[in-house]
């Protein structure tokens, strides 16, 4: 598929098939990816992949821990400006109407998110981290490469959900990788099929319009 293709039907993938794929396929995507623009040429991203038997182990992990209390860096604090506070709101409507579960049934809601922790079932977790020496622009660095990682999985077939939650546990899946306190977790990114019939991954994404977001000057 072309470019155009790959970002249009990119969509954090909340439930995958139990099927796995080879190593080769993604050394070839990550070989590619090193092309990410970095400013400055620091090339910040660093990364673990897990599957089989490291995975399980990891997830067995955190399914038995508890959150990072404090947290080392905090992904909701937009929430509390009321128009981003919406967005996320309007999320939560689409998704978990979806699946019809209603916005009172608290267990069937806080089961899902436990599904985070074992990364929606993808059989492939690239767990992203950098040394916490970076700062803001290497975060953004870290960014294109993720999202240029995601488009290049699109163009095998494959799917992907970026997930900031695996921050929570940070400290954990540090401890457990055998990482100082040196590195930051910055998030994981479950890899596999998408299961094509689960509501979960069809519902419709909502997006600002373009010229809510984008002013255009000088042009005629």
């Amino acid at each position: 598929m072309n470019v155009a293709e790959a970002v249009a039907t990119r969509r954090s993938i909340r439930a995958f098939k139990d099927k796995p794929f080879p190593l080769e396929t993604v050394r070839r995507v990550l070989e590619q990816a090193r092309m990410t623009p970095s400013g400055c040429n620091y090339q910040p991203w660093e990364a673990t992949v897990l599957t089989g038997a490291p995975l399980a182990a990891l997830q067995e992990r955190l399914l038995a821990s508890q959150p990072d209390d404090p947290q080392e860096y905090d992904f909701a604090a937009p929430g509390q400006v009321p128009k981003y506070q919406e967005r996320l709101s309007n999320l939560g409507k689409a998704m978990y109407g979806a699946m019809a579960v209603a916005r009172d049934n608290s267990e069937q809601r806080a089961d899902f998110v436990k599904m985070n922790m074992v990364s929606f079932g993808a059989p492939v977790l690239l767990l992203c981290h950098f040394p916490k020496l970076m700062k803001e622009p290497q975060w953004s660095d870290c960014g294109m490469w993720l999202q240029t990682i995601m488009l290049l999985l699109r163009g095998e077939g494959l799917d992907s959900c970026p997930q900031e939650y695996m921050g929570v546990y940070g400290r954990t899946i540090k401890d457990h990788l055998g990482m100082g306190d040196d590195i930051l977790l910055f998030c994981g990114l479950g890899i596999g099929w998408r299961d094509e019939e689960a509501p979960v991954n069809n519902f419709e994404r909502e997006r600002v319009p373009l010229d809510e977001q984008v002013t255009f000057l000088g042009f005629d």
